[in-house]
């Protein structure tokens, strides 16, 4: 009985030694996540920059030891990413424009008072952590395991935390996360992913709200 339960602590020893780097990209990421949405620090936008940004760049020097420039901060293959991203941006507005137009949207996203300026600024602050987070963070703390399969594995958690806005907005996500999750994965930059939910956040607020 002893030496059962010694050989399955050093499987389940084993196992973690194995897929080390997994399981602390894949536990702390999910830790993050979950401590920010029952505590939140401050306003929405620095909340998420720094259980989402900050947190993983510290768990990436102290757990990890390595480079957080390794984790998509870099501005990589700009040459290619930046022709997904005109690309995106041509294609997104007039969607954009055209479903910002529907009651599940308006009556989300509207709102009195709004100061698109403010609005802005905290979605530049906000998006770092959560783009960082999925681009960066799960993205390129898995590839060396899984591959182009990170790009799959991080479309998933960020489209399951969109559960709760509109219908259309979460069914999106499964597109723009594989696309974003590929242009950052492609491109070694979690950046263009980056310009491409900034973009997509201020333009559907602005078309709602002021429009």
């Amino acid at each position: 009985m002893k030496n059962n339960i010694l050989s399955e602590l050093n499987d389940l020893r084993a196992f973690f030694l194995k897929f080390y780097n997994e399981t602390i990209v894949i536990s702390f990421a999910t830790l993050f996540i979950v401590i920010r949405y029952y505590h939140s620090v401050g306003n929405p936008w620095f909340s998420a920059f720094f259980y989402l940004g900050v947190l993983p760049i510290i768990t990436i020097l102290i757990f990890l030891r390595k480079n957080p420039l390794d984790y998509g901060l870099r501005i990589g293959n700009y040459k290619m990413w930046l022709v997904y991203v005109c690309a995106f941006l041509m294609i997104a507005l007039p969607i954009l424009y055209i479903t910002s137009e529907l009651s599940s949207v308006r009556g989300y996203y509207s709102g009195e008072n709004f100061d698109l300026l403010t609005y802005s600024l905290e979605i530049l602050i906000y998006m770092l952590g959560w783009e960082f987070m999925f681009r960066g963070f799960l993205l390129f703390g898995l590839k060396e395991r899984f591959k182009e399969g990170s790009i799959l594995i991080q479309m998933v958690p960020f489209t399951i935390l969109h559960l709760g806005k509109p219908e259309i907005e979460t069914l999106s996500c499964v597109i723009t996360g594989l696309l974003w999750g590929y242009v950052a994965y492609r491109g070694n930059s979690f950046w263009p992913a980056y310009v491409m939910h900034v973009f997509v956040n201020i333009s559907n607020k602005y078309f709602v709200t002021m429009l």
